[in-house]
This record gives structure tokens, C-alpha cells and sequence, in this order.
């Protein structure tokens, strides 16, 4: 895993605007630039913070509320059967970009050959609870 990403250098806080296909009051919606599925989105808030802990309730508000809008625009244009939603906070937890940004990640049938447990596989050793 390479430097964080901070600074100017920032990819959220000047977006590319074709990866842009939601903007709120407070939040924008973008494509993400390294799809781990298609439909793969994410949620970043239009103030450059670094965590959800030092969002601001109106900003962590308008993340949450906004899944449900992404959610929809993914379903009509990629149909998944399913959705990994979640964020990185802190090195520790593998961020990389230091930006607050929320995954919303579409899964579908197939995509990996035994997906219970979903993120708990973060730390595979800990991982199987069955």
C-alpha cells in the first residue's frame, strides 16, 4: 500500500466531472476511478475531511441518506443481487485516501465463489464464524 493521499492532491475534492452523477447539498456521488464490480460508487462529502468521526452530523446525514439514492441508480443500470456499503477510517483500516468517502459496492451471483461473512473477510483469520 502506497502514501497516503492527502493535500491537493486529493481526488475528491476536485473530482473529474464525468465521474460525478449525484450532487447534494453536501455530498457528491461518484464512480469509482478502480471499480472493484460494475455500478461500484462512492459517497464523499464536498468538504475535504478526513473521517467519519470528524464529519458533521448534517454531513454524515446527507452519506446515509444518499446510499438509497445511489442504491437505485446502480440497481437500474447493473441489476446486482446484493450490496457491500462501508467506509475505511484510518490507516489502520486500510484508507488511503484521506477524504472521508462511503463504498457502495454492487455484488452479484457468482462474483466470489463463497461470500458469507462479507467484510468480516477484512481479517481472514478472524473471519469464519460457521
Amino acid at each position: 500500500m502506497g502514501p497516503p493521499v492527502t493535500g491537493p492532491a486529493c481526488p475528491f475534492c476536485n473530482p473529474a466531472p464525468e465521474r460525478v452523477f449525484l450532487t447534494g447539498t453536501l455530498v457528491l456521488a461518484l464512480w469509482d476511478a478502480f471499480p472493484v464490480s460494475p455500478g461500484h460508487a462512492l459517497l464523499v462529502p464536498k468538504r475535504h475531511v478526513a473521517s467519519w468521526f470528524d464529519a458533521t452530523p448534517d454531513e454524515r446525514r446527507e452519506l446515509t441518506e444518499t446510499v438509497e439514492r445511489v442504491r437505485a441508480r446502480i440497481e437500474q443500470a447493473h441489476r446486482p443481487q446484493g450490496f457491500n456499503v462501508g467506509w475505511n477510517d484510518g490507516r489502520a483500516a486500510g484508507q488511503t485516501v484521506f477524504h472521508l468517502h462511503l463504498h457502495v459496492i454492487p455484488r452479484y451471483e457468482g462474483d466470489a465463489g463463497d461470500p458469507r461473512g462479507g467484510i468480516r473477510w477484512i481479517l481472514p483469520g478472524r473471519a469464519r464464524y460457521w
